[in-house]
């Protein structure tokens, strides 16, 4: 089964026929958000291959791609976007997708996309390699390995926390006790080797496009 996780329905559903028609999978599934993903694998979906694109409305930076790996290990991800920026390319894949397709590409980039993640490879379009063109490479990753420990509550913790939100805010949103929010950033804290939550956020931030672009340009 194929996961199509975009908020365009016209996207998925060309992908859906593309990919019915050229690899014959039985099933394709969509989900509009992050969030409705998420809450698909909690509720025990199995999916071959996620196909993600980054620019959803619930999605921060490559926010999207870490908490996918939390919440479906093992599931390997191909990433779609319009912004196909050699550095963005480069992080995306060194955090741990296992492929990136510009949103503009042919059919048949798609398809073989799908066919090398199905067998176990991973896939890059003609003239893209892992750090071509960009000296990034050092602090996004470090962080996006950080990120990518957080379990899925404490990715939404800290996402809250980046919007500002108070504990007693946060235990409110998420139906849980206070004692078990602080308890939470502390293991968010001590898993971002962050001192303070303003500097977790620092590090949260910096997985977003315009830091790994900014930091790539070698500022």
């Amino acid at each position: 089964m194929i996961l199509v996780i975009d908020d365009h329905p016209l996207f998925c559903e060309a992908l859906q026929m593309t990919l019915s028609e050229a690899l014959s999978v039985a099933r394709i599934e969509t989900a509009s958000s992050l969030g409705h993903a998420l809450d698909a694998f909690r509720q025990g979906l199995e999916a071959d291959v996620i196909v993600l694109d980054l620019n959803l409305p619930d999605v921060a930076g490559l926010d999207g791609l870490t908490r996918l790996r939390t919440s479906a290990p093992g599931v390997p991800v191909i990433v779609v976007s319009s912004m196909a920026d050699t550095r963005i390319v480069s992080a995306v894949m060194k955090a741990g997708a296992a492929g990136f397709v510009p949103k503009h590409s042919p059919r048949e980039e798609f398809i073989a996309a799908i066919r090398a993640a199905l067998q176990g490879g991973s896939y890059l379009p003609e003239g893209y390699s892992i750090g071509a063109g960009d000296g990034s490479g050092h602090s996004a990753p470090s962080a996006l390995d950080r990120l990518a420990d957080l379990t899925p509550q404490q990715a939404r913790i800290l996402a809250l926390v980046c919007e500002g939100y108070l504990n007693k805010q946060i235990a409110y949103e998420l139906s849980i006790s206070e004692t078990t929010v602080k308890a939470h950033v502390t293991a968010i804290l001590r898993k971002l080797g962050a001192q303070s939550r303003t500097q977790a956020v620092h590090i949260a931030n910096s997985a977003s496009f315009a830091s790994i672009l900014r930091d790539g340009g070698g500022q």
